[in-house]
């Protein structure tokens, strides 16, 4: 039994009912948990609030990571109304359409800076923001994807963006163990959400992860959910600064 009872978490990365974050989001409620989601911006809104009405969510909360101030507004609401965070899940990435459906080595210095900006230093940004609030300790979970470990066709310069991620997660868990905080990269296999949408041919990349999948199946949101809620139990601690693939055996074939 996953146990979150007690335990207060923050999901960023919601962008509707299908994304990844709502399943993690899901399952962190099932559990117990209290949380605060964001969205975007006001657009995203609707998009997002059946999300946080669906879990129960008392706060949702506008991030654009790329606007100035507004991921610190939101920690300091977090500060304001529960005064500590027992775990995080940071699920964001983009990059500018035109640099993400050319080559890596044509992407512009402004796109690759963009995507890392937003895909990858702003974890590390969340970690810093989240590390006072954690004073018992805490979890910080990201998502990635197989593309960081292997060439995937179409996936381009998300591939060392998320690379970087995953190694920025392996340095949070080292820099921070001492105070009880740990961090993990949710490697995930592919899922048909909105944000995988921009990425060329993505419904045949799924048919081959499909075929490559021991099982035949594709993983879903509520499969990640699950393991996502177990990382931020404290029963994760021994995996802190690991890849955790939730993939169904797919980053396991040759």
């Amino acid at each position: 039994m996953i146990d979150l009872n007690g335990k207060r978490g923050l999901v960023v990365g919601v962008a509707n009912e299908a994304s990844i974050a709502a399943g993690c989001a899901r399952a962190f409620r099932a559990a117990g948990a209290e949380l605060a989601l964001t969205c975007l911006n006001e657009k995203a809104r609707p998009w997002v609030a059946p999300v946080a009405q669906e879990v129960g969510a008392p706060l949702l909360l506008s991030c654009d990571v790329r606007e100035p101030g507004q991921l610190e507004a939101v920690f300091d609401r977090i500060t304001t109304e529960w005064g500590r965070l027992d775990f995080l899940l940071h699920a964001i990435a983009f990059a500018p359409r035109e640099d993400l459906h050319t080559s890596v080595v044509n992407a512009s210095a402004e796109g690759f800076a963009t995507a890392m900006d937003v895909s990858c230093h702003s974890f590390l940004r969340m970690a810093r923001l989240a590390r006072p609030l954690m004073r018992a300790g805490g979890a910080l979970i990201t998502v990635s994807f197989y593309g960081a470990d292997r060439v995937v066709e179409n996936y381009n310069l998300m591939g060392p963006v998320k690379a970087a991620l995953e190694a920025s997660v392996r340095y949070t868990a080292a820099d921070l163990a001492g105070e009880g905080i740990r961090a993990y990269s949710l490697s995930t296999g592919p899922v048909k959400t909105r944000a995988a949408s921009g990425i060329g041919r993505f419904d045949a990349l799924m048919d081959e992860v499909r075929a490559r999948t021991p099982s035949g199946k594709l993983v879903s949101i509520e499969e990640i959910g699950a393991l996502a809620a177990f990382l931020a139990t404290e029963a994760a601690s021994p995996m802190s600064g690991s890849v955790i693939y939730a993939d169904n055996g797919f980053h396991t074939t040759a």
